[in-house]
């Protein structure tokens, strides 16, 4: 149960983040915040006090968790507190969806902090459930539960001032809540001008350059460390003269990661590599804090008592978490209660046949999508695969295989492309979780396992599917066909499952249900597939299957 009585004490070595200072001491709690602290070098716990961690941008549904079952498995890892863009479910069920995700997250002792979806949907080459004009924009952001404009992935029309995306960081700046940002590669004269057009953050860096760039010209940069794209050990060397510059972020977990671990494994390993405690803390703690004006205790007096006890600062592991003064884990317990949800939700895809995903031979080399395993972008390659009756089909031997993607709004014909990297030797899976529009996304060694894993997907009415040697294993997602509202740590070991049966099949990616999600994500170049076809991110169009 969770801790809720009106006064006590933790004791132990205490962290003062604002006077860079650690001492022994008692911190007294009540009421939920932080009455006084205490100096008293008697005490005899040697265990750590200090405020909670936080995750400074994430899209919450990547978890295939709701809100609520999110925070219970997040506080076992010490985090406190999310900035969350609800982007996923914005596309997929538009301003209800959001709302939803504020309410449930009201529901348990954890401070969510939501922002304005930007750009829903994120193309206009795609099917999505939503569209976003700048008056559903200035209805979120004039809400005191939306606290900042998120990601503006439309960075080319952000840098070429196009007035459409202009007007929504003009909505935001009139609320004074800050914009998030998302421009990969953008580096020189484009990085300042998208930064110079009132953009802050930045969570797509993939080198030091560019992050050193994107700096340079105002901005912060959210350290990323998520199930597929990792950018930790590229950029942590940032820590060492841009501390005040750094948060720390995960952006997309999923939910077998999320019950590993969170926030607190940046931190850990910041540390182990030698950067200042305080440098840390305050990258993953005060820094978030200052910059989203967000309402989470430093462990000062009068504060909110957020905060954690760890057993040392090499270890690191968490010992207990308090939200408000609400004891909320324990020991790697959590202490948070389930709460009932309903499932909102919008799938009108109908099931399809081998007919449908025929392409045929024409001949010539395709163009194949190239998979980077903890990357979002991908490269172009030509290529020949195997062809059956006057059709391409897979070719697992050489690694190309088939990908499907189908709109989920309505009856529509499925676009096929190919790709390289996914690794498996047989069978084939599928998501309803596809970046950003989250249409139906599947890939297999057979067209008759592709179709079986889409048509489950189908029935469940949004989920992931696996499918192998004729048996099925699925995971359904009610909710908006991107989250399950079950418990979290039964949701996770069920991802688990399909996961390493993934694996088995011959996978090599370290998130392959993660990393075939981003594969529909038009915004990141360089090839992608979406609802409408093979597009090409650098020129911004569509583009043929066949290569010249």
């Amino acid at each position: 149960m969770m801790q809720t009585h009106d006064s006590y004490t933790v004791s132990g070595r205490i962290i003062d983040l604002k006077k860079e200072e650690i001492f022994k001491g008692v911190v007294q709690v009540e009421n939920g915040k932080i009455s006084s602290i205490i100096k008293d070098s008697s005490v005899t716990e040697e265990q750590y006090i200090l405020p909670g961690l936080i995750d400074a941008h994430i899209h919450v549904e990547s978890s295939m968790l709701i809100p609520s079952e999110f925070a219970r498995l997040a506080v076992t890892h010490g985090t406190v507190c999310t900035v969350s863009d609800p982007h996923e479910i914005a596309n997929v069920l538009g301003i209800d969806g959001v709302k939803f995700m504020i309410e449930n997250g009201k529901k348990v002792p954890f401070k969510f902090y939501f922002g304005a979806p930007s750009c829903v949907p994120a193309t206009p080459f795609e099917t999505s459930g939503a569209r976003f004009t700048p008056d559903e924009l200035d209805t979120l952001l004039k809400m005191d539960e939306i606290h900042y404009l998120s990601e503006m992935m439309n960075f080319p029309g952000v840098i070429n001032r196009d007035p459409g995306e202009m007007k929504k960081i003009e909505i935001a700046q009139k609320y004074n809540k800050p914009v998030d940002g998302h421009a990969p590669g953008v580096k020189g004269e484009s990085a300042e001008k998208y930064a110079s057009a009132g953009v802050s953050t930045d969570h797509e860096c993939f080198t030091l350059e560019e992050a050193l760039e994107k700096i340079k010209f105002g901005m912060k940069i959210q350290i990323r460390e998520g199930s597929a794209a990792k950018n930790f050990d590229a950029l942590i060397d940032l820590m060492k003269d841009h501390a005040d510059k750094v948060l720390f972020c995960s952006d997309d977990r999923h939910p077998d990661s999320l019950a590993e671990g969170h926030i607190n494994e940046l931190v850990k390993r910041a540390m182990a590599k030698g950067y200042d405690v305080f440098s840390v803390l305050k990258s993953t703690i005060l820094n978030p804090v200052e910059h989203y004006k967000l309402n989470v205790g430093l462990l000062q007096v009068d504060d909110p008592a957020d905060m954690i006890v760890v057993d040392n600062l090499s270890d690191f592991n968490i010992l207990s978490t308090y939200v408000n003064g609400i004891k909320v884990a324990e020991n790697g317990k959590t202490l948070i209660d389930s709460v009932s949800e309903q499932t909102p939700n919008t799938f009108q895809a109908q099931p399809i046949s081998v007919l449908d995903i025929r392409i045929k031979d024409e001949g010539t080399n395709i163009r194949v999508i190239e998979a980077l395993d903890g990357e979002l972008i991908t490269h172009v390659l030509t290529a020949q695969t195997q062809s059956e009756e006057g059709y391409l089909i897979s070719d697992p031997e050489k690694d190309i295989l088939k990908m499907v993607v189908l709109n989920r709004y309505e009856p529509a014909p499925p676009s096929v492309a190919f790709i390289k990297n996914i690794g498996i030797r047989s069978g084939a899976f599928a998501s309803s979780v596809a970046h950003d529009s989250h249409n139906i996304i599947a890939v297999g060694t057979s067209d008759e396992e592709i179709v079986q894993a889409i048509n489950t997907v189908i029935d469940n009415k949004g989920g992931i599917s696996v499918v192998h040697e004729g048996a099925t294993q699925s995971l359904a997602l009610p909710v908006a066909g991107l989250m399950s509202n079950n418990d979290g740590f039964e949701v996770a070991r069920a991802y688990q499952k399909l996961d390493a049966k993934v694996h088995e099949m011959g996978s090599r990616l370290r998130a392959p249900f993660m990393t075939l999600s981003f594969m529909a994500l038009l915004v990141i170049p360089e090839l992608k597939l979406s609802d409408k076809g093979l597009f090409d991110g650098k020129t911004f169009q569509f583009t043929s299957v066949y290569a010249n």
